[in-house]
C-alpha cells in the first residue's frame, strides 16, 4: 500500500504541472503528502528551512543571474551577440551552424534561456530571413542554440551547482565533465537540423537576399563591452588552483575563488568600462548595483524557490524510502543509468517545461547515495547527463517558456516549432546516452 500511494502521489504531481499548476507549490505539497505517509510531516519543514541557509548553492546562482542583468541594462549582451555575429553577414551557409553558436555562447553567459533569446533573436532572425532562411529555420536555430546546454559551461548554473552539492567536486571539474557530451549532442542537433532545412527547402538563397552590412540601427560591437560578457567562464577556468598562474589569487582562495566572488568582481570591471564618464561614474555605478541585485532577487524568486521546493518533494521521498531505492537500483546497473539519467530527466523536462527542476531533483535524489557508494567519478557523469537531458526536454517542450518567446519572436506557431526540432533534439538525446554508455 505504501508503494502505491507513492506512486499515485508522485504521478498527481506531474499531472499538475503539466497543468500548469506552479511547479513550487505541487512540489512542496507532494513532499507534506509522502511524509505524512510514515507519519512525519514536519520532516518537510526541517527541509525548507535546511535549503534556504545553503550558501554554497544560493550564492553562485544568485549572483550569476545578478551579473546577468547587468549585462543586458549595460548592453554588453547585445554586444556580444554583435560581435559573433559580424563575420556571418556575408556568409549565409554559415547562418544555421554559427547561429547556433552564437546562441550556445550567450547562454554560457546569461543562463536564463529566455533572455538569451531575447539578446540574439532580435539580430539573428532578421539577419537569416534576409538571407533566404523561411522563418521556421530562423526559429528552430535560435531555439537550439539558446537551449541545448550553453549554460552548463556557466559555473553559476542551477544544474552544475546542484551537481557540485551532491558530489564535492569542483565546478571546473564538472563543467569539464560536461564539455564533450553537451558539444557532442549540440553537435548532433545542428547537423540534423540542416538536413532537415536542406530537404524541406528551408533556405533558398537569391541575390537579392544577402546579408547586409551593419546599419546605424545596427551598430558596431564594442569589442571590449562584448568580452565581459564570457569573461567570468574565462577567469573561473584561468584561476584553477592547478594551474596556479595567479599565486597571489591561490594565496588567498587556496581551494579556488568563490564564483560569486568572480561574479562581483566582474561587475565592477563592467561598471568601468561602460560608464559613460567620470562625472556620471557614481550614478552609473548605482544604476548597475540595483540592477546586479534586482538580478539576484530575480535568481531566488524563479530558481532558488524551485530548488527549496524539490528538496522538500525529496525528502518526503527519502521520508518512504524511495530515494534509496531508486539509487541502489542505479548503483547496481550503472551501465543502464546512463542512459536512464538523461532519458528521465528529459521527459520531465517535455512535461513541465523546466530544466532546472529535473535536473536538480535528479542530483540532489541520486547522487548523493552514489557518492557514498565511493563512486564519485559516475555520480558527476551521470549528474552531468541529467543536466543534459533536461536541458533537451526543455527545449522540445511545447509549454517552456524559451520555446514560447521563440515562436513569438519569429510568429512561427508552437506546434509547428515543437515538430520540426524534436528529431533534431531527439537526435542530441540519444548521443547524449550513447556517450554514457561508450566512455564512461
Amino acid at each position: 500500500m505504501m508503494q502505491i500511494a507513492t506512486i499515485v502521489i508522485v504521478l498527481g504531481a506531474l499531472y499538475l504541472i503539466a497543468r500548469r499548476i506552479d511547479v513550487r507549490l505541487v512540489l512542496i505539497v507532494a513532499g507534506v503528502a509522502l511524509a505524512s505517509l510514515v507519519g512525519t510531516p514536519t520532516k518537510i519543514l526541517d527541509a525548507f528551512q535546511s535549503a534556504l541557509g545553503k550558501g554554497d548553492v544560493i550564492g553562485p546562482i544568485c549572483s550569476a543571474m545578478g551579473y546577468a542583468f547587468v549585462l543586458r541594462i549595460t548592453g554588453c549582451d547585445k554586444d556580444l551577440v554583435r560581435l559573433l555575429v559580424q563575420p556571418m553577414r556575408r556568409a549565409a551557409w554559415a547562418l544555421v551552424p554559427g547561429g547556433v553558436a552564437i546562441g550556445f555562447l550567450t547562454n554560457m553567459a546569461i543562463t536564463s534561456q529566455t533572455a538569451a533569446a531575447a539578446a540574439v533573436g532580435p539580430i539573428l532572425v532578421p539577419l537569416m530571413i534576409a538571407a533566404g532562411y523561411a522563418p521556421l529555420a530562423a526559429a528552430a536555430t535560435l531555439l537550439i542554440g539558446c537551449s541545448i546546454g550553453g549554460n552548463l559551461f556557466n559555473p553559476g548554473e542551477p544544474d552544475i551547482v546542484a551537481v557540485k552539492a551532491a558530489t564535492g567536486v569542483n565546478v571546473a571539474d564538472i563543467i569539464a565533465v560536461a564539455s564533450v557530451p553537451t558539444l557532442l549532442a549540440c553537435g548532433v542537433a545542428v547537423v540534423v537540423l540542416l538536413i532537415l532545412i536542406r530537404r524541406r527547402r528551408l533556405w533558398m538563397p537569391t541575390p537579392e537576399h544577402e546579408p547586409q552590412q551593419s546599419t546605424g540601427d545596427d551598430p558596431a560591437p564594442n569589442v571590449v563591452r562584448g568580452l565581459l560578457a564570457p569573461l567570468p567562464v574565462i577567469l573561473l577556468l584561468v584561476l584553477q588552483p592547478r594551474f596556479a598562474l595567479v599565486p597571489v589569487v591561490q594565496q588567498i582562495w587556496p581551494n579556488g575563488i568563490a564564483v560569486s566572488a568572480i561574479m562581483v568582481v566582474c561587475t565592477g570591471l563592467v561598471i568601468l568600462a561602460t560608464a559613460p564618464g567620470l562625472r556620471s561614474l557614481a550614478r552609473h555605478a548605482s544604476m548597475v548595483s540595483v540592477e546586479f541585485f534586482s538580478g539576484m532577487g530575480y535568481a531566488f524568486t524563479n530558481v532558488i524557490s524551485v530548488i527549496i521546493a524539490a528538496t522538500c518533494f525529496l525528502a518526503g521521498l527519502d521520508a518512504v524510502g524511495a530515494i534509496k531505492a531508486v539509487s541502489s537500483a542505479i548503483a547496481a546497473n550503472q551501465g543502464l543509468s546512463h542512459v536512464l539519467s538523461p532519458l528521465s530527466t528529459a521527459i520531465l523536462a517535455v512535461v513541465s517545461g523546466s530544466g532546472t527542476a529535473p535536473s536538480l531533483a535528479f542530483s540532489q535524489a541520486v547522487l548523493p547515495s552514489i557518492v557514498e557508494m565511493g563512486s564519485t567519478g559516475v555520480a558527476v557523469a551521470l549528474g552531468v547527463a541529467g543536466a543534459i537531458g533536461a536541458s533537451i526536454g526543455r527545449t522540445t517542450s511545447p509549454v517552456s517558456a524559451v520555446m514560447h518567446f521563440t515562436s513569438s519572436l519569429t510568429n512561427v506557431p508552437v506546434p509547428d516549432l515543437v515538430r520540426f526540432v524534436w528529431l533534431p533534439l531527439a537526435a542530441a538525446l540519444v548521443s547524449a546516452m550513447l556517450y554514457g554508455l561508450v566512455f564512461l
